[in-house]
């Protein structure tokens, strides 16, 4: 890379997801598992999620990619970092941000996967935060592309109900001297004494998880962190025009909005659509809130991701 030059800040230019096409309902699942509409509705409120069937997670963050891409007024050569947040890859090597590079003709750009779970594309969008400010490139994708369904046990009720397929990505390049950051500063860190409360296991693994545990640190520990990211950016609580939280569960999601008071601003429900995609989670949400033009450009917009490790992070960003 040549020519990069130290930046005041970053902001995020443009935006892609990619779901699959196969939607299984709460009515399919009742097929599959003892359960039903009401039940999944009422303790985690989702109603479909995107189930892939061929596709890879590099299939999914390569499509996510190239529409946020296309949206950025950028070009593959431009493009000098890719960052993949996963934790359902079955490829331990090549990477996934490799594969992406290469299909959508990124040459020789730094690429490296990032694993945090649930927390995965808030944690990439800081590290490429701080490459941009630091010198070390000039513009980013960064993705968020999980395939759950790989590792869902599909006769576990309590599992197979929640996760889904997907993938979000965002361009992000570099704000010069004198203009305002669109990336805010995160706030992010750990829980790992609680690590086995979601786990991945093993060389043939299933999702595993302590619900309740999980559920009772989301919404009792979560919204002063989350508060602290608002903080930092120097952004109150009443001027977030949008708040997009991992969609772990709708309850949870309520439980931080309400805590953290935010009361203008629109709360990211893609949880009933697409169910929890992990590190896609935020992205996909944020895309979808952009596309159908819920935010205005410029508004201040906070992300905050959380769950497996047990991990979280979280920034304001404004909205492209």
């Amino acid at each position: 890379m040549e020519g990069a030059k130290l930046m005041t800040g970053t902001r995020i230019v443009s935006l892609g997801h990619y779901q699959p096409s196969r939607v299984l309902t709460n009515d399919d699942l009742a097929q599959m598992v003892d359960t039903n509409d009401q039940w999944i509705r009422e303790r985690v409120g989702i109603v479909t999620r995107r189930i892939a069937d061929s596709e890879t997670v590099a299939d999914m963050a390569a499509a996510a990619a190239d529409k946020a891409l296309a949206g950025s007024g950028l070009t593959a050569g431009d493009i000098d970092l890719v960052a993949v947040a996963t934790c359902s890859s079955v490829d331990r090597c090549p990477n996934v941000a490799t594969r992406v590079a290469n299909r959508l003709g990124i040459s020789a750009p730094a690429a490296y996967d990032l694993n945090t779970a649930c927390s995965g594309f808030s944690y990439a969008l800081a590290t490429a935060d701080h490459a941009i400010r630091a010198g070390a490139a000039r513009n980013a994708i960064v993705i968020g592309s999980e395939k759950l369904s790989d590792v869902t046990d599909w006769t576990d009720r309590s599992t197979a109900i929640i996760f889904g397929d997907g993938a979000g990505a965002a361009v992000v390049t570099g704000v010069p001297d004198g203009e305002p950051a669109g990336v805010g500063p995160v706030v992010w860190g750990s829980a790992p004494e609680r690590g086995d409360t979601v786990r991945i296991e093993g060389w043939r693994p299933y999702i595993q998880q302590e619900g309740q545990a999980v559920f009772r640190w989301a919404t009792t520990e979560l919204a002063p962190i989350a508060l602290q990211a608002c903080e930092r950016a120097g952004v109150a609580p009443d001027e977030i025009a949008a708040f997009v939280a991992h969609q772990a569960n709708a309850r949870i999601i309520d439980g931080i909005a309400r805590r953290l008071k935010l009361s203008t601003a629109v709360i990211a429900k893609d949880i009933v659509e697409s169910g929890n995609t992990s590190a896609a989670s935020v992205p996909l949400a944020l895309s979808k809130m952009v596309e159908r033009r819920e935010v205005p450009a410029g508004a201040p917009v906070l992300l905050f991701g959380f769950g497996g490790g047990l991990t979280y992070a979280g920034q304001v960003i404004r909205c492209p």
